[in-house]
């Protein structure tokens, strides 16, 4: 019998297909955003409803062995205000109102950084409050921050995982398998490695492209393990005239430093003069993995998004890779800025595998 899940907040189903993959049955899920819930639904299963958490009867909701899921994490963001009191912010207590009900044998919450420094109205950490609430309902809980590159995703990707195990068991975290060789641990995918085989973008939206060439290491071979002969989702991004002058002048690992002075933009001057995050107008390097794939990975003035090698933004195909979804995973949405918050917001299925695998083993001893 396969370990049974529920999955709350489950986007575009990055946790779940991670939890599948290592050979649990997810049984409900729920997200209120219908592009997420239709794309769900045409890569996993029909289980999902799209309908508002805080409306959600809990009787309802199915006894399962383990319950997954990040409640959204805009208000813990580390761009955004720390000080939670919004409905986002509240929906932390309402996934605990559901594990208090459903009562599996263990929980995965997953969460951005920021949630560490969050803090309430009386300056209380959310975190050791969401620890206390946890045991409080008989759990033993553990947290960790994951870097998804030390588990071989081509991403510097880092989120805090919290996992609780019922009773006085407490779960041990898997080790990086990725970092430094001379550590005895294996090299970092690297963006050239895990985009190298991918085709030239193409400008049509519904186009389908061959590849390239045939796989031409694990990573890439996980990723076309479909077997499919072309790739969807392949296509640029807009780009201003300007952006694409910009572009060109940007080296790999470089950023707005690169940018010509000659450039009569208010807003790169004023970038120029009072500086800008690191990434920003940010081209990947071939031989590292990528920063964090965030929802503006179709601007090149939000995060580092620029092609390490032409002169372009990243495709959706490029993101999904380098967040670690399959090639036959296809993205359904009615926008182009839907599309960007389902990947951007999705927890890689390989970092989520990891998790599943080992959370599996400790629920499966004695």
């Amino acid at each position: 019998m396969k370990p049974t899940v529920v999955s709350l907040f489950s986007g575009g189903g990055g946790l779940d297909l991670g939890f599948i993959n290592a050979g649990y049955k997810v049984i409900w899920a729920i997200d209120n955003n219908s592009n997420a819930v239709n794309t769900y639904k045409e890569n996993i299963g029909s289980h999902i409803k799209c309908a508002d958490i805080t409306q959600e009867d809990v009787e309802q909701i199915p006894k399962a062995d383990v319950v997954i899921g990040g409640p959204p994490c805009q208000s813990f963001s580390l761009a955004g205000n720390r000080h939670v009191e919004d409905a986002r912010g509240q929906l932390v207590w309402r996934y605990i109102d559901i594990i208090k009900h459903v009562k599996p044998k263990a929980f995965v919450f997953e969460n951005v950084t920021g949630l560490l420094s969050a803090k309430n109205s009386e300056k209380e950490s959310i975190v050791e409050l969401l620890k206390k609430a946890f045991q409080d309902i008989g759990y033993t809980v553990e947290m960790n921050v994951m870097n998804a590159a030390e588990y071989g995703i081509p991403q510097k990707r880092k989120r805090v995982i919290i996992v609780g195990l019922q009773g006085d068991k407490k779960f041990v975290f898997p080790k990086p398998t990725h970092g430094d060789p001379s550590s005895g641990l294996n090299p970092f995918v690297t963006v050239e490695e895990a985009l190298g085989d991918l085709p030239k973008a193409t400008n049509d939206e519904n186009e389908n492209v061959e590849y390239r060439n045939d796989p031409q290491n694990d990573y890439q071979k996980r990723m076309r393990s479909s077997g499919e002969s072309t790739v969807s989702e392949h296509f640029m991004p807009t780009l201003s005239e300007l952006d694409r002058y910009i572009i060109s002048h940007v080296k790999p690992g470089g950023n707005y430093m690169d940018i010509p002075k000659d450039v009569n933009s208010k807003r790169i001057q004023r970038l120029q003069r009072d500086g800008g995050h690191t990434t920003c107008y940010g081209r990947m390097l071939p031989s590292e993995p990528s920063y964090t794939i965030n929802t503006y990975f179709n601007r090149p003035n939000v995060g580092c998004n620029i092609h390490y090698s032409e002169d372009r933004l990243i495709t959706v195909r490029e993101a999904l890779r380098l967040q670690s979804f399959p090639d036959n995973y296809k993205i359904v949405s009615s926008s182009k800025q839907g599309r960007n918050l389902i990947v951007g917001n999705a927890v890689p299925p390989m970092l989520a595998e990891v998790i599943a695998k080992k959370l599996k083993k400790e629920l499966t001893e004695k």
